[in-house]
């Protein structure tokens, strides 16, 4: 099953890097594959939110429970959608005075082969391309690093 594991140091503080990725709802103005995003409950460090990823032929909205816990960590619980389980969580460490070390994991099973086979195949380079529309995303908001 796709797993894929990344980490990266990065020139924006761990707070900035946390709201970033926090910021469901923008997903989709930068995030490849990710054609719509809606926090659907926010209840102190937990939200619900529903996202709509699709590649190529493929289209699925998946639910799932985003843990909060600034500016350390975001955990994401797979509710309902095409996954038989979906593992994925973000850890923020300032890494010097301005920067941070950002680790990125994730951890999923399609329940259709179809889907799971369509994603198996490209899914190491998918994955980090997402995690570099992060970082690009950071310089677009915090700017370039000096």
């Amino acid at each position: 099953m796709p797993t894929h594991a990344e980490k990266r140091h990065l020139p924006y503080t761990a707070q900035q890097m946390f709201e970033l990725v926090a910021d469901v709802g923008r997903y989709p103005e930068f995030l490849p594959w990710c054609l719509d995003a809606r926090v659907i409950e926010r209840q102190g460090p937990l939200l619900r939110a529903d996202l709509v990823v699709g590649f190529k032929i493929f289209r699925e909205t998946f639910t799932s429970e985003v843990t909060l816990t600034p500016p350390k960590t975001i955990q994401v619980r797979y509710l309902d959608g095409p996954f038989k389980r979906l593992d994925n969580r973000w850890t923020f460490e300032p890494n010097g005075q301005s920067g941070c070390s950002v680790d990125f994991y994730i951890d999923f099973e399609f329940h259709s082969r179809l889907f799971q086979g369509a994603m198996e195949a490209v899914f190491g380079e998918a994955a980090h391309r997402m995690v570099g529309a992060f970082e690009k995303r950071a310089e677009a908001l915090y700017g370039k690093a000096a």
